[in-house]
């Protein structure tokens, strides 16, 4: 076997030996767990021989703490005191059960704690039970897992596969876990790109954090990268996710690699932040695409209400079905001080964080805190069908609080959409991958910061976008137009009056103890509303104006006027109206109407129609009294804005930035198209009458 798609193939072959006792949806139960024991029984093997004569000799001993001096046995920061490895297990087949167990429990205490997360055991007795244990043993006892014969990287590769493949035989996403080693090494290389200098150093250690660190796929290759530029120098790597077998992965892969395991942490990112208080030079992340965060509200609305920007979600909170912004948020919150060299971060989006939300949504808020702050340096848009569970687009956002002098207050855009190979063979979803040169290519784009609409602009150039930070930014404005209407007393309005609920309101009992005393009440309403309606109508015989310049007859144009004489044809049977009715007799006999006056409110402003009322967008460089003097007020010259209503949001059209204008097709082409295709159905539609 020379390559992960050999081992893989071998894996998943042996896992067809839990048919039967397990449904394809549960072999990764068994399988994942069943790598790392033996991906761990290779490294402990050539040493343990040693490890179990060095425990011997220091038992009884004074030495309480075993654990530094074994591990320097073993040479790796982990070992295993049980006289169990996989070939003795084959020994015994008659105890094989007890024995696995055994050798679980002489792991040294974390890396037995990160293998609990399997929850393997409980499989164990279950294997045995159906003979299917010392089977699987066995087989795994035929592929060697060792370092020298699996490197790291390949080993990731092994594991994100298996997921994939395990995931897809049970219908589920893969996603959340692992993200193509190609589509890492291209966030790596943007994020460290501008540290050139200062990571070939000697002796030069960084940090690096991901808060969805999944199987550790981004760790792993971000620390491969760095050993790459300088030999001498040190990546710390942080991680947290909440996915029990991701996290048992990770924390496998991290510890054969000599990482400390404290950095490696199970747990909710937004519930149970692990690494609380800590800043990170780097970070690197790729959030799951479009998962709600309802189990988590509670306590992200309490930190968010009691913190605000003193927490991690000040900024606001994006509707409940996407949380992928929360994560930008909270690897925000561990951005060093650029006074202590300040961070940089990467991250994979979906479009939804680019443009979902209006102004003063929590989305918009979230864009405006970042863009304002003048954190936002870079958006690279990536090819489709580049993910495994997911066909959609994706884009790689470059978040930094230290940039460059020449990007301060700038945002480019790269547009990497055309820039990948069709593969031989699809993986899921995945159907495309960016190569090595491509991948060059992007790098370049990002590190010229060139716009194409500079003179000195080179081939290819037209894949980028550079905008001031304000471009993004835009007004929303409230138009308000005034409410003009004309009343009159006819039979359709008095029909609205006898509906409304002030007025109906009137023979409505209220619920006194005594039936008479109610029914009193009742009688007293009808005889209010029989009033109100004849004093409408007496004034509709004789006290409206006749009709001038044109206006219907019975008909009033100005609101004041008429409700004057409301007034006093109410007064004139009797009724002292409340306010409620008042405004319902108002509101039914009113109709609105273009030629009628301009309502006012108690001060005489104009008082605005609902109805007519829109909104406009306005960017953030425009006026926005010219705006209005060139849009709006050549169409409605009564409009105006209501200051008090307007929000500042932002926004990214990515698409609208690279959008290229294709002519459509001649008509004699279509035409042609179309004629073919009635002739292919007629041949068919003979076929058929054959």
């Amino acid at each position: 076997m020379n390559n992960f798609g050999e081992k893989v193939s071998f894996i998943w072959q042996v896992a067809d030996l839990l048919r039967g006792p397990y449904r394809p949806n549960q072999y990764k139960d068994v399988m994942l767990p069943m790598t790392v024991l033996r991906r761990m029984d290779c490294v402990l093997e050539p040493t343990k021989e040693k490890v179990l004569e060095k425990l011997k000799s220091l038992q009884g001993g004074k030495v309480k703490n075993l654990d530094p001096i074994l591990c320097k046995v073993s040479g790796v920061p982990f070992f295993n005191t049980s006289r169990f490895t996989f070939e003795k297990l084959k020994g015994d087949p008659n105890n094989i059960a007890a024995n696995l167990v055994n050798c679980i429990k002489g792991f040294s205490g974390r890396t037995r704690e990160i293998i609990e997360h399997f929850g393997f055991e409980e499989h164990i007795a279950r294997l045995d039970k159906a003979d299917r244990l010392y089977l699987v043993v066995s087989k795994f006892c035929e592929i060697d897992l060792h370092p020298d014969k699996v490197p790291n990287i390949e080993m990731g590769y092994i594991f994100e596969d298996l997921i994939r493949r395990f995931n897809e035989a049970s219908n589920e996403e893969a996603g959340d876990h692992f993200t193509p080693r190609e589509v890492i090494r291209l966030m790596v290389n943007l994020l460290f790109l501008p540290d050139g200098e200062v990571l070939t150093k000697k002796g030069i250690v960084k940090t690096l954090f991901d808060p969805a660190c999944g199987t550790g796929g981004m760790l792993s290759v971000a620390e491969d990268y760095l050993r790459e530029l300088n030999p001498d120098a040190s990546l710390k790597v942080f991680g947290q996710d909440y996915n029990a077998q991701a996290y048992a992965i990770c924390g496998s892969d991290m510890l054969i690699k000599g990482q400390s395991l404290d950095n490696i942490r199970f747990g909710n990112s937004f519930t149970e932040d692990h690494h609380a208080g800590k800043r990170f030079d780097y970070m690197l992340a790729n959030p799951p695409f479009g998962v709600e965060w309802k189990p988590e509200e509670d306590a992200i609305r309490k930190e968010h209400e009691e913190q605000g920007f003193g927490g991690r979600f000040g900024a606001g909170l994006p509707r409940i079905n996407d949380g992928s912004l929360l994560f930008l948020q909270h690897m925000i919150s561990k951005m060093k001080d650029p006074k202590e060299g300040g961070t940089r971060l990467a991250i994979v989006f979906n479009g939804s964080p680019l443009f979902t939300g209006g102004a003063g949504s929590g989305e918009s808020e979230i864009r405006r805190w970042i863009i304002e702050n003048d954190w936002l340096e870079a958006i690279v848009a990536l090819p489709d069908q580049l993910f495994y569970n997911t066909g959609i687009y994706t884009y790689l956002w470059i978040v930094t609080n230290r940039k460059e002098k020449s990007r301060r207050g700038k945002i480019q855009l790269v547009d990497a959409t055309t820039f990948f190979k069709k593969m031989r063979k699809s993986l899921g979803n995945k159907r495309n991958e960016i190569c090595e040169s491509q991948r060059d290519e992007i790098t370049r784009f990002y590190g010229e910061l060139k716009d194409p609409s500079r003179r000195d602009a080179k081939a290819g150039d037209e894949h980028v976008r550079v905008f001031g930070n304000e471009d993004f930014g835009y007004r929303r404005i409230t138009v308000e137009r005034p409410l003009r209407l004309n009343f009159a007393v006819t039979d359709e309005r008095l029909a609205r009056l006898r509906e409304a609920g002030p007025f109906q309101a009137l023979v409505e009992s209220r619920k006194r103890k005594d039936t008479r005393g109610a029914e009193a009440e009742i009688a007293e309403g009808r005889k209010t509303q029989e009033a109100i309606i004849a004093a409408l109508q007496s004034l509709a015989s004789s006290g409206l104006p006749a009709p001038r310049n044109g206006a219907q007859a019975g008909v009033v144009k100005n609101r004041e006027a008429f409700a004057e004489m409301v007034k006093k044809a109410l007064d004139a049977v009797g009724v002292k109206a409340s306010a409620p009715v008042f405004k319902a007799v108002m509101d039914a006999l009113s109709e609105r109407d273009e030629t009628a006056d301009v309502c006012t409110d108690a001060k005489g402003n104009p008082e605005p129609d609902p109805e007519l009322r829109d909104y406009e967008n306005v960017p953030l460089k425009d006026d926005v009294g010219e705006y209005m003097k060139r849009e709006v007020l050549p169409h409605v010259p009564d409009a105006w804005v209501d200051e008090s209503k307007t929000k500042t949001g932002y926004e990214i059209n990515f698409n609208r930035y690279f959008y290229k204008y294709v002519p459509p097709r001649p008509l004699a082409e279509i035409e042609a198209d179309i004629k073919k295709i009635e002739r292919e159905i007629a041949d068919m539609l003979g076929e058929v009458e054959e």
